[in-house]
Protein backbone atom coordinates (compact mmCIF):
# COMPACT_ATOMS: atom_id res chain seq x y z
CA UNK A 1 0.00 0.00 0.00
CA UNK A 2 1.66 3.42 -1.23
CA UNK A 3 1.61 6.09 1.91
CA UNK A 4 -1.23 8.11 -0.21
CA UNK A 5 -3.29 5.01 0.02
CA UNK A 6 -6.70 4.77 2.30
CA UNK A 7 -6.87 1.29 3.85
CA UNK A 8 -10.12 -0.26 3.79
CA UNK A 9 -11.51 -2.47 6.37
CA UNK A 10 -12.90 -5.76 5.45
CA UNK A 11 -14.15 -8.81 7.35
CA UNK A 12 -12.02 -12.04 7.03
CA UNK A 13 -11.48 -13.09 3.28
CA UNK A 14 -12.62 -17.04 2.65
CA UNK A 15 -14.31 -19.87 -0.02
CA UNK A 16 -17.67 -18.58 -0.87
CA UNK A 17 -20.24 -21.28 -2.02
CA UNK A 18 -23.10 -20.91 -4.37
CA UNK A 19 -25.79 -18.51 -3.40
CA UNK A 20 -28.86 -20.59 -3.58
CA UNK A 21 -31.13 -17.97 -3.37
CA UNK A 22 -30.95 -14.76 -6.05
CA UNK A 23 -33.12 -12.21 -4.24
CA UNK A 24 -30.99 -12.10 -1.11
CA UNK A 25 -31.45 -8.48 -1.48
CA UNK A 26 -34.77 -6.97 -1.61
CA UNK A 27 -36.53 -3.58 -0.25
CA UNK A 28 -40.71 -4.18 -0.14
CA UNK A 29 -43.50 -1.95 0.82
CA UNK A 30 -46.70 -3.60 2.27
CA UNK A 31 -50.05 -2.75 3.65
CA UNK A 32 -52.02 0.01 2.50
CA UNK A 33 -51.34 3.83 3.19
CA UNK A 34 -52.62 3.42 6.81
CA UNK A 35 -50.79 0.35 7.94
CA UNK A 36 -47.83 0.84 5.47
CA UNK A 37 -45.06 -1.50 6.09
CA UNK A 38 -41.09 -1.02 4.88
CA UNK A 39 -39.12 -3.88 5.06
CA UNK A 40 -35.66 -4.25 3.86
CA UNK A 41 -33.90 -7.95 3.66
CA UNK A 42 -29.79 -7.99 4.13
CA UNK A 43 -29.35 -11.26 2.99
CA UNK A 44 -25.80 -11.14 2.36
CA UNK A 45 -22.31 -10.00 2.34
CA UNK A 46 -22.06 -6.42 3.20
CA UNK A 47 -20.03 -3.42 1.11
CA UNK A 48 -18.39 -4.14 -2.99
CA UNK A 49 -18.98 -7.50 -3.02
CA UNK A 50 -22.63 -7.67 -1.98
CA UNK A 51 -24.93 -4.48 -1.08
CA UNK A 52 -23.27 -1.29 -0.83
CA UNK A 53 -24.60 1.28 1.87
CA UNK A 54 -25.16 3.80 -0.95
CA UNK A 55 -27.88 1.27 -2.59
CA UNK A 56 -28.85 0.59 1.17
CA UNK A 57 -29.51 4.25 1.63
CA UNK A 58 -30.86 5.06 -2.08
CA UNK A 59 -33.43 2.03 -2.04
CA UNK A 60 -34.63 2.69 1.30
CA UNK A 61 -35.27 7.01 0.79
CA UNK A 62 -37.02 6.13 -2.42
CA UNK A 63 -39.22 3.73 -0.57
CA UNK A 64 -39.76 5.77 2.89
CA UNK A 65 -42.56 7.95 3.47
CA UNK A 66 -41.04 9.85 6.79
CA UNK A 67 -43.44 8.42 9.11
CA UNK A 68 -44.04 3.91 7.87
CA UNK A 69 -42.45 1.58 9.96
CA UNK A 70 -39.11 0.24 8.35
CA UNK A 71 -37.86 -3.45 9.45
CA UNK A 72 -34.38 -4.11 8.14
CA UNK A 73 -33.97 -7.80 8.39
CA UNK A 74 -30.67 -8.88 8.49
CA UNK A 75 -28.83 -12.28 7.68
CA UNK A 76 -25.23 -11.24 6.93
CA UNK A 77 -21.75 -12.69 7.60
CA UNK A 78 -20.89 -8.84 7.31
CA UNK A 79 -18.73 -7.43 4.67
CA UNK A 80 -17.22 -3.50 4.70
CA UNK A 81 -16.67 -1.34 8.11
CA UNK A 82 -17.61 1.19 6.23
CA UNK A 83 -20.79 0.54 4.83
CA UNK A 84 -21.57 -1.35 8.08
CA UNK A 85 -21.35 2.02 9.95
CA UNK A 86 -22.66 4.09 7.39
CA UNK A 87 -26.13 1.84 7.34
CA UNK A 88 -26.13 2.04 10.93
CA UNK A 89 -26.37 5.36 10.63
CA UNK A 90 -29.00 5.05 8.35
CA UNK A 91 -31.21 3.39 10.28
CA UNK A 92 -30.18 5.56 13.94
CA UNK A 93 -32.05 8.37 11.65
CA UNK A 94 -35.33 6.95 11.38
CA UNK A 95 -35.37 6.84 15.31
CA UNK A 96 -38.54 4.92 16.82
CA UNK A 97 -40.19 3.73 13.76
CA UNK A 98 -37.03 1.53 12.85
CA UNK A 99 -36.98 -2.40 13.73
CA UNK A 100 -33.77 -3.83 13.01
CA UNK A 101 -34.46 -8.08 12.98
CA UNK A 102 -31.79 -10.80 12.84
CA UNK A 103 -33.07 -13.71 11.08
CA UNK A 104 -30.48 -15.78 10.96
CA UNK A 105 -26.82 -13.89 11.42
CA UNK A 106 -25.58 -10.38 11.91
CA UNK A 107 -22.19 -10.83 11.98
CA UNK A 108 -18.98 -8.50 11.71
CA UNK A 109 -20.11 -5.12 9.83
CA UNK A 110 -24.16 -6.11 10.15
CA UNK A 111 -23.82 -6.67 14.10
CA UNK A 112 -22.53 -3.09 13.59
CA UNK A 113 -25.43 -2.39 11.01
CA UNK A 114 -28.41 -3.38 13.01
CA UNK A 115 -27.60 -2.03 16.16
CA UNK A 116 -28.27 1.62 14.45
CA UNK A 117 -31.91 0.25 14.80
CA UNK A 118 -34.10 1.69 17.60
CA UNK A 119 -35.29 -1.89 18.88
CA UNK A 120 -33.50 -5.35 17.61
CA UNK A 121 -35.42 -7.84 17.69
CA UNK A 122 -33.35 -11.44 17.21
CA UNK A 123 -34.52 -14.81 16.49
CA UNK A 124 -34.48 -17.31 19.08
CA UNK A 125 -31.61 -19.56 17.16
CA UNK A 126 -30.43 -16.86 15.45
CA UNK A 127 -26.75 -15.29 16.18
CA UNK A 128 -25.21 -12.15 16.31
CA UNK A 129 -20.90 -12.21 16.24
CA UNK A 130 -18.87 -9.23 17.40
CA UNK A 131 -14.96 -9.29 16.09
CA UNK A 132 -12.20 -6.99 15.75
CA UNK A 133 -11.62 -5.37 12.41
CA UNK A 134 -9.19 -6.99 10.19
CA UNK A 135 -7.57 -5.49 6.58
CA UNK A 136 -4.65 -6.70 4.71
CA UNK A 137 -1.97 -4.34 3.40
CA UNK A 138 1.77 -3.50 1.95
CA UNK A 139 4.57 -1.89 1.96
CA UNK A 140 7.35 -0.65 4.53
CA UNK A 141 7.37 -0.38 8.40
CA UNK A 142 5.93 3.13 8.44
CA UNK A 143 2.76 1.43 5.94
CA UNK A 144 2.35 -0.87 8.39
CA UNK A 145 2.18 1.05 11.70
CA UNK A 146 0.06 3.27 9.83
CA UNK A 147 -2.43 0.78 8.77
CA UNK A 148 -2.24 -0.63 12.51
CA UNK A 149 -3.09 2.80 13.95
CA UNK A 150 -6.30 3.29 11.38
CA UNK A 151 -7.51 -0.15 13.25
CA UNK A 152 -7.32 1.02 16.68
CA UNK A 153 -9.31 3.77 15.56
CA UNK A 154 -12.25 1.60 13.81
CA UNK A 155 -12.45 -0.26 16.58
CA UNK A 156 -13.07 2.97 18.49
CA UNK A 157 -15.87 3.22 15.59
CA UNK A 158 -17.17 -0.31 16.31
CA UNK A 159 -17.18 -0.23 20.20
CA UNK A 160 -19.41 2.96 20.04
CA UNK A 161 -21.76 1.50 17.86
CA UNK A 162 -22.23 -1.28 20.54
CA UNK A 163 -22.51 1.58 23.18
CA UNK A 164 -25.10 3.62 21.27
CA UNK A 165 -27.22 0.29 21.29
CA UNK A 166 -26.25 -1.00 25.19
CA UNK A 167 -24.70 2.06 27.17
CA UNK A 168 -24.69 0.22 30.37
CA UNK A 169 -22.60 -2.85 28.74
CA UNK A 170 -19.25 -2.50 30.35
CA UNK A 171 -16.68 -1.21 28.42
CA UNK A 172 -13.78 -3.94 29.33
CA UNK A 173 -15.85 -6.34 28.72
CA UNK A 174 -17.16 -5.66 25.56
CA UNK A 175 -13.62 -4.85 24.26
CA UNK A 176 -12.63 -8.13 25.39
CA UNK A 177 -15.44 -10.25 23.50
CA UNK A 178 -14.94 -7.91 20.35
CA UNK A 179 -10.94 -8.81 20.88
CA UNK A 180 -12.21 -12.49 21.24
CA UNK A 181 -14.56 -12.99 18.04
CA UNK A 182 -17.59 -13.47 20.07
CA UNK A 183 -20.75 -15.55 18.94
CA UNK A 184 -23.77 -14.45 20.79
CA UNK A 185 -26.81 -16.67 21.23
CA UNK A 186 -30.31 -14.31 21.36
CA UNK A 187 -30.36 -14.91 24.79
CA UNK A 188 -26.87 -13.47 25.23
CA UNK A 189 -27.31 -10.49 23.02
CA UNK A 190 -30.41 -10.05 24.93
CA UNK A 191 -28.83 -10.04 28.69
CA UNK A 192 -26.15 -7.70 26.98
CA UNK A 193 -28.58 -5.07 26.05
CA UNK A 194 -27.59 -5.55 21.85
CA UNK A 195 -31.07 -6.89 21.42
CA UNK A 196 -34.51 -6.09 23.11
CA UNK A 197 -36.76 -9.57 21.81
CA UNK A 198 -35.85 -12.64 21.59
CA UNK A 199 -38.58 -13.79 18.77
CA UNK A 200 -39.88 -16.81 17.31
CA UNK A 201 -36.99 -19.32 16.19
CA UNK A 202 -36.90 -19.78 12.32
CA UNK A 203 -35.20 -22.61 10.31
CA UNK A 204 -31.31 -21.23 10.14
CA UNK A 205 -30.11 -23.39 7.36
CA UNK A 206 -32.98 -22.05 5.38
CA UNK A 207 -31.66 -18.92 5.61
CA UNK A 208 -27.67 -19.36 5.80
CA UNK A 209 -27.40 -19.36 1.75
CA UNK A 210 -23.94 -18.30 2.20
CA UNK A 211 -22.97 -20.75 5.03
CA UNK A 212 -19.95 -21.64 3.58
CA UNK A 213 -18.88 -18.59 4.20
CA UNK A 214 -18.64 -18.89 8.28
CA UNK A 215 -15.78 -20.90 7.80
CA UNK A 216 -13.41 -17.49 7.34
CA UNK A 217 -14.27 -16.80 11.24
CA UNK A 218 -11.72 -18.42 13.65
CA UNK A 219 -14.46 -19.39 16.20
CA UNK A 220 -17.68 -20.14 14.22
CA UNK A 221 -19.92 -22.59 16.22
CA UNK A 222 -19.09 -26.10 15.16
CA UNK A 223 -23.16 -26.77 15.62
CA UNK A 224 -24.05 -23.81 12.65
CA UNK A 225 -20.87 -25.30 10.81
CA UNK A 226 -22.66 -28.51 10.78
CA UNK A 227 -25.53 -27.30 9.67
CA UNK A 228 -23.50 -26.71 6.29
CA UNK A 229 -23.26 -31.02 5.82
CA UNK A 230 -26.77 -31.22 5.88
CA UNK A 231 -28.35 -33.20 2.52
CA UNK A 232 -31.23 -30.36 1.25
CA UNK A 233 -34.77 -30.97 2.39
CA UNK A 234 -36.87 -32.39 0.28
CA UNK A 235 -39.38 -29.72 -1.72
CA UNK A 236 -43.27 -30.10 0.01
CA UNK A 237 -44.74 -28.41 -2.91
CA UNK A 238 -43.96 -31.54 -4.82
CA UNK A 239 -45.68 -34.42 -5.42
CA UNK A 240 -43.31 -37.51 -5.36
CA UNK A 241 -45.94 -39.78 -6.91
CA UNK A 242 -46.22 -36.86 -10.20
CA UNK A 243 -44.79 -38.34 -13.09
CA UNK A 244 -41.55 -37.28 -14.80
CA UNK A 245 -41.95 -34.32 -17.08
CA UNK A 246 -41.15 -35.01 -20.82
CA UNK A 247 -37.83 -33.15 -21.10
CA UNK A 248 -38.30 -30.91 -24.48
CA UNK A 249 -36.03 -31.62 -27.12
CA UNK A 250 -33.01 -29.28 -27.52
CA UNK A 251 -31.43 -28.42 -30.77
CA UNK A 252 -27.62 -28.81 -29.15
CA UNK A 253 -26.36 -27.32 -33.15
CA UNK A 254 -28.26 -24.36 -32.44
CA UNK A 255 -27.19 -23.80 -29.08
CA UNK A 256 -23.68 -24.24 -29.38
CA UNK A 257 -23.87 -21.57 -32.63
CA UNK A 258 -25.66 -18.90 -30.35
CA UNK A 259 -22.89 -19.50 -27.84
CA UNK A 260 -20.62 -18.83 -30.64
CA UNK A 261 -22.27 -15.72 -31.91
CA UNK A 262 -22.75 -14.09 -28.78
CA UNK A 263 -19.14 -14.57 -26.97
CA UNK A 264 -17.43 -13.55 -30.17
CA UNK A 265 -19.84 -10.40 -30.39
CA UNK A 266 -19.00 -9.59 -26.75
CA UNK A 267 -15.61 -9.89 -26.98
CA UNK A 268 -15.78 -13.25 -24.97
CA UNK A 269 -14.67 -15.76 -27.40
CA UNK A 270 -12.25 -17.30 -24.51
CA UNK A 271 -15.10 -18.52 -22.96
CA UNK A 272 -16.98 -20.33 -25.89
CA UNK A 273 -15.74 -23.75 -24.79
CA UNK A 274 -16.28 -23.27 -20.65
CA UNK A 275 -19.67 -22.17 -21.33
CA UNK A 276 -20.57 -25.14 -23.49
CA UNK A 277 -19.27 -27.45 -20.86
CA UNK A 278 -20.51 -25.77 -17.54
CA UNK A 279 -24.18 -25.21 -19.64
CA UNK A 280 -24.09 -28.68 -21.41
CA UNK A 281 -26.36 -26.87 -23.74
CA UNK A 282 -29.39 -27.81 -21.60
CA UNK A 283 -31.91 -25.67 -22.90
CA UNK A 284 -31.85 -22.46 -24.64
CA UNK A 285 -33.35 -20.12 -20.41
CA UNK A 286 -29.70 -22.75 -19.21
CA UNK A 287 -27.49 -21.45 -22.42
CA UNK A 288 -28.76 -17.80 -21.95
CA UNK A 289 -28.24 -17.80 -18.14
CA UNK A 290 -24.83 -18.80 -18.91
CA UNK A 291 -23.89 -16.12 -21.42
CA UNK A 292 -25.24 -13.28 -18.61
CA UNK A 293 -22.87 -15.51 -16.04
CA UNK A 294 -19.52 -15.52 -17.75
CA UNK A 295 -20.17 -11.95 -19.37
CA UNK A 296 -20.61 -10.25 -15.58
CA UNK A 297 -17.46 -13.10 -14.51
CA UNK A 298 -15.29 -11.88 -17.40
CA UNK A 299 -15.93 -8.20 -16.53
CA UNK A 300 -15.15 -9.27 -12.63
CA UNK A 301 -11.94 -10.63 -13.39
CA UNK A 302 -10.73 -7.84 -15.45
CA UNK A 303 -11.37 -5.22 -13.05
CA UNK A 304 -9.42 -7.39 -10.29
CA UNK A 305 -6.83 -7.84 -13.05
CA UNK A 306 -6.99 -11.66 -12.63
CA UNK A 307 -8.52 -12.44 -16.57
CA UNK A 308 -6.81 -15.38 -16.76
CA UNK A 309 -8.97 -16.84 -14.34
CA UNK A 310 -12.41 -15.71 -16.28
CA UNK A 311 -12.09 -19.40 -18.35
CA UNK A 312 -11.50 -21.41 -15.16
CA UNK A 313 -14.04 -19.90 -13.61
CA UNK A 314 -16.83 -20.14 -15.84
CA UNK A 315 -16.60 -23.88 -16.63
CA UNK A 316 -16.99 -24.50 -13.14
CA UNK A 317 -20.12 -22.96 -13.33
CA UNK A 318 -19.15 -20.52 -10.32
CA UNK A 319 -21.90 -17.43 -10.08
CA UNK A 320 -20.47 -14.17 -9.44
CA UNK A 321 -20.45 -14.01 -5.45
CA UNK A 322 -18.47 -16.98 -5.33
CA UNK A 323 -16.53 -15.23 -8.13
CA UNK A 324 -15.97 -12.26 -6.32
CA UNK A 325 -14.81 -13.80 -3.02
CA UNK A 326 -12.34 -15.92 -4.76
CA UNK A 327 -10.83 -12.77 -6.63
CA UNK A 328 -10.85 -11.38 -3.01
CA UNK A 329 -9.07 -14.09 -1.71
CA UNK A 330 -6.27 -14.32 -4.70
CA UNK A 331 -5.69 -10.61 -4.10
CA UNK A 332 -5.54 -10.95 -0.28
CA UNK A 333 -3.39 -14.01 -0.09
CA UNK A 334 -1.20 -12.55 -3.18
CA UNK A 335 0.58 -10.20 -1.05
CA UNK A 336 0.31 -7.48 -3.26
CA UNK A 337 -1.73 -5.11 -1.00
CA UNK A 338 -3.83 -3.42 -3.79
CA UNK A 339 -7.49 -2.69 -3.57
CA UNK A 340 -9.71 -3.57 -6.65
CA UNK A 341 -10.63 -1.23 -8.67
CA UNK A 342 -14.31 -2.50 -9.75
CA UNK A 343 -14.93 -0.26 -12.83
CA UNK A 344 -14.68 -1.44 -15.91
CA UNK A 345 -11.59 -0.71 -17.70
CA UNK A 346 -11.90 2.10 -20.66
CA UNK A 347 -12.07 0.81 -24.31
CA UNK A 348 -9.17 3.24 -25.21
CA UNK A 349 -6.60 2.63 -22.38
CA UNK A 350 -3.79 5.14 -22.93
CA UNK A 351 -0.26 3.35 -24.08
CA UNK A 352 1.96 2.83 -21.09
CA UNK A 353 4.59 5.73 -21.25
CA UNK A 354 8.05 5.14 -22.51
CA UNK A 355 10.31 6.23 -20.19
CA UNK A 356 13.89 7.85 -21.47
CA UNK A 357 16.91 6.37 -21.12
CA UNK A 358 18.91 7.74 -18.20
CA UNK A 359 22.76 9.00 -18.51
CA UNK A 360 25.29 6.73 -17.70
CA UNK A 361 28.10 8.96 -16.34
CA UNK A 362 30.61 6.16 -16.41
CA UNK A 363 30.27 5.62 -20.09
CA UNK A 364 30.32 9.40 -20.52
CA UNK A 365 33.54 9.21 -18.70
CA UNK A 366 35.25 6.65 -20.59
CA UNK A 367 33.65 7.96 -23.84
CA UNK A 368 35.84 11.19 -22.99
CA UNK A 369 38.74 9.60 -22.67
CA UNK A 370 38.70 7.81 -25.47
CA UNK A 371 38.41 11.10 -27.43
CA UNK A 372 41.07 13.27 -25.68
CA UNK A 373 43.35 10.23 -26.11
CA UNK A 374 42.55 10.14 -29.80
CA UNK A 375 43.18 13.46 -30.03
CA UNK A 376 46.28 13.73 -28.60
CA UNK A 377 48.01 11.37 -30.92
CA UNK A 378 46.70 12.95 -34.00
CA UNK A 379 48.27 16.20 -32.48
CA UNK A 380 51.27 14.06 -31.91
CA UNK A 381 51.64 12.83 -35.70
CA UNK A 382 50.81 16.37 -37.36
CA UNK A 383 53.75 17.58 -35.47
CA UNK A 384 56.37 14.71 -36.81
Amino acid sequence: MSKSAKPRIYNRAGKRVEVKDKTWYAVNASGEAADRVIEVFVYGEIGAWGITANQFVQDLRAMDDGVSPVVAAFNSIGGDLFDGLAMHNALSRLGERCTGRIDALAASAASVAVCGAHRVVIAANAMLMIHNPYTYTGGDAEDFRRVADVLDQTLEAIIAAYKAKAPNIDDAELRRMVNAETWLTANEALALGLADEVGDGIKVKACLGQGAVLQRFQHAPADLLAQLDEPPEADPDLDPVDPPLVPPVVDSAKLALMVTQRCTAAGISNLIEPLLKSTQLESEEVVLAGLARAKAINDLCVAARLPEFSAEYVAAGLDEASVRARLFDKIVTSGKGFEIDNSLPLADDLAPKVLAKQPDPNSIWAARQVAQTGTAQSAKGARA
